[in-house]
């Protein structure tokens, strides 16, 4: 087994046999995959359970991943390794103690907001950013206890700013991009980017094309080199790809992302006044066998074979080994820890 392996910190593909055998054909190692958006937590176990089913009729390409070292045995294995998240604190509704027990089924990521206020946070689109709520300070600690990792993907500036500072465990931002590049609500100002990076954060690049300067039009050569900058500004061990594909998912299911059950109207969001819908994907890469585009582009503009490594995969392999555990005590014991 040698070089570094290839991770993608964010997909909400629609999963079928067809895409876990391009995850496959890409050579993708392992990938944080949206389990949950709005749904509660008994609705959250019950996507949990198509995901068993998924690994018992697939398990010669996919497994549950849940330490660092599941990226590893993916490799050695030629399977993928699947880490849950969710994209939004709805799945531990408003009970601490179901931080432990998500985390105890696999969660290695949640989202304090999705572009709303919750309970924890304000979101991206919210013309008020309050900062992290009472709660939220109390969740971070709990969920920095158990080693299942804040992402502030969709959370406004303050609030981000606030989690960084308060969790003792780095953050991580999965999927968006620099405001400097594009000024999309989701993607992040530099403050945030340095407050992110000063604290052993990580940030993923995504391809979603509203993230993206140009949208569907955007050149291979422009993401890449918006990488490279961005390198310079945070340093090349702090970012990854966090792609935000959302492979084969019908229009509908936007609807569901923007809307949840928080309001009776179209959430337009992202985009065009129309109805929502997923915008075309750029043509550089439209599913996971394109990750090879990426690193090629990376390497086109100058980057060394090193860095091309760390940003698809190797950053996120050390990311996950130091995230997914109950940190050490003050004598070096890690409890309830693979790793």
């Amino acid at each position: 087994m040698t070089g570094a392996p290839l991770i993608d910190g964010l997909q909400y593909a629609n999963w079928s046999e067809k895409i876990f055998r391009q995850l496959r054909e890409g050579g993708v190692d392992a990938v944080h995959v949206t389990i949950t958006y709005h749904e509660n937590f008994r609705e959250t176990v019950h996507n949990i359970e198509q995901w068993n089913r998924w690994f018992e009729t697939f398990p010669e390409l996919i497994f549950q991943g849940r330490t660092g070292a599941d990226v590893e045995l993916a490799r050695q294995t030629g399977r993928t390794a699947i880490f849950f998240g969710s994209q939004n604190p709805s799945c531990m509704e408003d009970d601490i103690g179901l931080v432990e027990i998500l985390h105890t089924l696999g969660l290695r990521f949640m989202q304090l907001t999705y572009n709303n206020q919750s309970l924890l946070a304000s979101g991206c689109y919210e013309a008020e950013d309050t900062g992290v709520t009472r709660m939220g300070r109390e969740v971070i600690s709990e969920m920095n206890r158990v080693g299942l990792v804040v992402d502030m993907s969709h959370s406004g500036e303050r609030s981000t700013l606030e989690a960084i500072e308060h969790s003792t465990r780095p953050i991580a931002i999965t999927h968006a991009n620099p405001a400097s590049w594009h000024p999309a609500l989701r993607n992040k100002s530099d403050i945030v980017l340095k407050a992110l990076a000063q604290s052993g954060g990580m940030l993923g690049f995504s391809v979603y094309p509203h993230h993206l300067k140009g949208g569907s039009a955007c050149r291979l050569q422009d993401f890449c080199e918006m990488i490279a900058r961005t390198a310079d500004l945070m340093g090349i061990d702090r970012i990854g790809i966090g792609t935000d594909l959302c492979q084969d998912q019908p229009d509908s299911v936007v609807e569901w992302m923007r809307v949840g059950r928080w309001t009776k109207s179209i959430d337009y969001g992202e985009g065009s006044a129309d109805a929502p819908g997923f915008p075309d994907m750029p043509e550089w890469f439209s599913d996971n066998r394109h990750f090879n585009r990426i690193s090629d582009g990376l390497t086109a503009i100058g980057m060394t074979s090193n860095e091309v490594d760390a940003v698809m995969g190797g950053n996120w392999l050390r990311f996950f080994k130091t995230s997914f555990g109950r940190p050490a005590d003050k004598s070096g014991k890690v409890p309830h820890a693979a790793e």
